[in-house]
């Protein structure tokens, strides 16, 4: 459900009814479900195949969240599950102001479509990777040290995730 206002067409005017704390059920980001879903899809992404590795994942919705998922959300972004969740409506509710971005910026409320635009394009042009392992301290450090015998950055970082990839036979 993405609905963030309830309005009502008397003649060829729109009349708001009031903000999504007016409507029955809960919209978009702010219900459990749905954020649990948008993570659980994005996770589904990430482990479909290495080439899922190279996508940016976005969750755009119209609403704010809740304080309770600000930590949720920022921790998502920082280890690349989700590139963000990115709220397009300046003013989701009446006469309150809502989160504009979080810490780590894992939600961003976008003010302008100039805003909105200037990030997806940023986004969307940066090279990202993601990768994930459970591997011991042991093991990564030696993966570092291989790694570290390319001579450019990008070398060592495509060596790194090559050691990390699991090998065929196991």
């Amino acid at each position: 459900m993405s609905v963030v206002w309830n309005w009502e067409l008397q003649g060829n005017q729109l009349t708001c009814l009031g903000d999504y704390r007016t409507h029955r059920g809960q919209p978009g980001l702010l219900r459990s479900d749905s954020m649990l879903k948008a993570i659980g899809k994005a996770i589904n992404i990430r482990l479909s195949s290495p080439k899922a590795s190279t996508i940016p994942i976005i969750v755009i919705g119209n609403t704010p969240i809740t304080d309770s998922y600000t930590d949720k959300v920022d921790h998502l972004k920082t280890s690349g599950i989700i590139q963000g969740f990115w709220s397009t409506n300046p003013t989701p509710l009446d006469e309150e102001d809502t989160i504009k971005t979080t810490r780590k910026e894992g939600f961003i409320r976008f003010d302008s479509y100039e805003s909105l635009k200037h990030s997806l394009v940023e986004l969307l042009s940066t090279k990202l990777n993601f990768f994930s392992s459970m591997k011991s301290k042991e093991e990564l450090g030696r993966f570092i040290e291989i790694a570290d015998q390319e001579s450019t950055y990008e070398q060592k970082a495509e060596r790194f995730l090559e050691l990390l990839e699991p090998k065929k036979n196991e």
